[in-house]
């Protein structure tokens, strides 16, 4: 009897396990999300945070976290109501400062003696902090200054009027209308055993700029000098139409005795972003764009002698403009640096060495793997690194031997009853006689013998990298567990294979990148393993237009396809969008200039539309002002209107990305039931 139970229970765990074995939706939100902070200044031990989501709250909450950089058990260090951000260990480490609610905060460095050095109202964001020989604590961050007058303001007797009054173009940006509030980069000073502060200097006061950049731009953006008196910000000081067709973000320094600002990027017309001073002062980097308008130009270097002014482009410097593109930076030493660099399909890190024999460049991590944020800990790097497997996890890895060990296991508990998928690097030779890197992704049980339905995926940007990312929308892992296989090309206009591939993607939409989507999929399907007559295409933002334009030119190809936040009329899209920089550089400019006629007529997906004969969703939200929402209404309504199978998912209260847990879930619940009605 006993021997039967005992049976009994393990058929039924076999079952369950086997019922369970594979990623879900749900388990991507149970999944903790981990970001590392910063390493205490004797580089053994390390901060980090993970966020952990609620579905019935339909919230996240974030706490901070301290482990060994060589390993061993974490300590938690906050658990108060809402998230910890932006740690950074100070006095020797013995204590750590914090962002929470909108103020800024010390403890002690295992978690105790938690209190408030701000009272700053309105709250405060983006918090760096340095400390002085003085022994105070400067702190550079990001607040909201009111310059203006709002409705209520120009019409008292009107207090409940909802009404915006706009008179040039930047109205709205991302998913955000303008209003009469700038962020400005500001400066309070701190004690860790004083009281709080209400007390901080504006350093932009009166601007009618924000700093940084909106909507990517972080505390990244802005630094002092090691000597406490000097601040380098980032800002873009245009207005109106100039700032929507220009890319022009310039580095500003503030000398803080004098309260003078002075430009340090004249002439510079691209992006000047994340200055960074060297340990002793004496140089400032920064990553820049040189050519004007152009958001996915390469991501050069720039070294600055602070003393001179003198200026040193390290990619143009050392022959390498064509070859590679910085992502991230941070200096070790005077002079050596580390760099994050888009790598043939992921995203690795370089140590680049300034000597008298020249510049050295050396690769220091290795893998299928992306190498993100890092932080210097001695003969370590201290690293976020996830695959398409896996979501982010921190590692440390050698940095003369390139060697990874894994520090956090926030997830090993799930990871470890998942069944992985097989990811496959695949070289697929494009019409025009090129490699290209494709990634093949396959169900976690693969059985060659069987035939599967096979996703192509079709990226975003256009031009960002199809790397290992783990997404927690476009997650491969989640659709290979559905039991198809996922092909997802590095096609052309994509980072990481050189400034020609990356570039070849402008004012050739519906070109040569179309044709290499094409030459992915057919690649792929003459496997025995692939279903041809269960295709299916999906994508989101460029990728939901590359979507939409080969439903009207894929020659039978697909059963179905799925385009998130596509462009569907670039004519609408180009008076309706808000960084106009991107359209002008990317289709050339208006669609009423005659030298950007073909761009118009050869690639807008509408007017293929004729040609569709197959079922699709659109995806779209409605603060996605990218990409407005019109776009997705006008492509479901075309395909109503010839009698196609369509869905229109609509998030009124989203923006290009979906990022509520329960809103995420009903996306994911429709894509993949979709997919199943037509691909199985």
């Amino acid at each position: 009897m006993k021997k039967y139970i005992l049976s009994a229970l393990l058929f039924s765990y076999s079952l369950a396990y086997s019922q369970q074995n594979v990623m879900s939706p749900e388990l991507l939100w149970e999944l903790g999300r981990v970001g590392l902070e910063s390493v205490s200044p004797d580089g053994k031990t390390f901060i980090y945070g993970v966020t952990e989501y609620s579905i019935d709250e339909n919230r996240g909450e974030r706490n901070l976290f301290a482990m060994p950089t060589k390993g061993g058990d974490a300590v938690q260090l906050t658990t108060m109501a809402g998230s910890e951000y932006g740690a950074t260990y100070l006095a020797d480490g013995k204590k750590i400062g914090f962002s929470h609610g909108g103020q800024y905060h010390i403890m002690n460095s295992d978690g105790s003696d938690v209190k408030a050095l701000t009272n700053i109202e309105g709250g405060i964001g983006g918090v760096n902090a340095y400390e002085l020989e003085d022994g105070r604590i400067a702190l550079l961050f990001t607040k909201g200054e009111k310059i203006g007058k709002t409705i209520q303001d120009m019409y008292p007797n009107y207090p409940k009027a909802e009404v915006a009054i706009y008179d040039d173009l930047m109205y709205r940006h991302w998913d955000s209308w303008s209003d009469v509030s700038y962020n400005h980069v500001c400066i309070a000073y701190v004690s860790a055993d004083g009281a709080a502060t209400t007390e901080y200097t504006d350093l932009m006061k009166g601007e009618m700029f924000d700093a940084p950049v909106s909507p990517f731009g972080g505390s990244e953006s802005y630094t002092l000098s090691p000597d406490g008196k000097t601040v380098v910000y980032e800002s873009k000081k245009l207005t109106g139409t100039d700032w929507a067709i220009s890319t022009n973000s310039e580095l500003y320094s503030v000398d803080l005795a004098t309260n003078t600002t002075t430009l340090l990027t004249k002439g510079m017309l691209g992006y000047d972003k994340e200055p960074k001073y060297s340990p002793d002062g004496s140089k400032l980097a920064w990553m820049s764009m040189k050519t004007p308008g152009y958001e996915s130009d390469v991501n050069d270097i720039i070294i600055m002698n602070v003393k001179t002014g003198e200026k040193t482009h390290l990619l143009e410097a050392t022959g390498k403009y064509d070859e590679m593109t910085f992502q991230s930076f941070a200096w070790q030493d005077n002079n050596t640096i580390f760099a994050g660099v888009p790598t043939n399909g992921s995203n690795q890190i370089y140590k680049i060495t300034q000597g008298s024999k020249g510049v050295n460049y050396t690769k220091v991590t290795k893998g299928d793997f992306n190498y993100n944020h890092f932080e210097l800990a001695g003969k370590n790097l201290i690293v976020d690194r996830q695959d398409m497997n896996h979501a982010t996890e921190t590692y440390s890895v050698s940095i003369s031997k390139g060697t990874a060990k894994q520090l956090t296991r926030v997830n090993d508990n799930i990871y470890a009853t998942l069944g992985k998928s097989k990811v496959e690097k695949r070289m697929v030779k494009t019409t025009d006689g090129k490699d290209m890197l494709t990634w093949v992704i396959y169900p976690p049980d693969f059985d060659p013998t069987k035939k599967y339905p096979t996703i192509l995926y079709c990226q975003g940007g256009p031009q960002s990298q199809v790397s290992q990312f783990y997404s927690f929308r476009w997650n491969f892992q989640l659709m290979a567990a559905k039991g198809y296989i996922i092909v997802a090309p590095n096609r052309r206009g994509l980072p990481g294979y050189g400034r020609e591939w990356n570039e070849e993607i402008s004012g050739d939409w519906g070109g040569q990148a179309m044709r290499d989507y094409l030459s992915a999929i057919d690649d792929v399907s003459k496997e025995s393993y692939v279903d041809n007559e269960r295709l299916g295409c999906i994508g989101a933002s460029y990728g939901g237009y590359s979507v939409y334009f080969l439903a009207g030119n894929h020659e039978k190809r697909f059963k179905t396809f799925i385009s998130h936040c596509g462009l569907f009329d670039l004519e609408n899209w180009y008076l309706t969008t808000e960084e106009l920089f991107f359209a002008n550089q990317d289709l050339g400019g208006p669609y009423w200039e005659d030298k950007n006629t073909e761009a118009y007529q050869k690639f807008d997906p509408k007017d293929y539309v004729q040609n569709w004969d197959t079922p699709i969703l659109v995806i779209h939200g409605g603060n996605d002002f990218r990409v407005p929402e019109a776009q997705g209404m006008a492509a479901f309504q075309a395909a109503r209107l010839k009698g196609i199978d369509a869905r229109f998912l609509y998030f009124p209260n989203e923006g290009h990305w979906v990022l509520s847990p329960q809103n995420g879930l009903i996306w994911h619940d429709q894509f993949f039931k979709w997919l199943d009605t037509y691909l199985h």
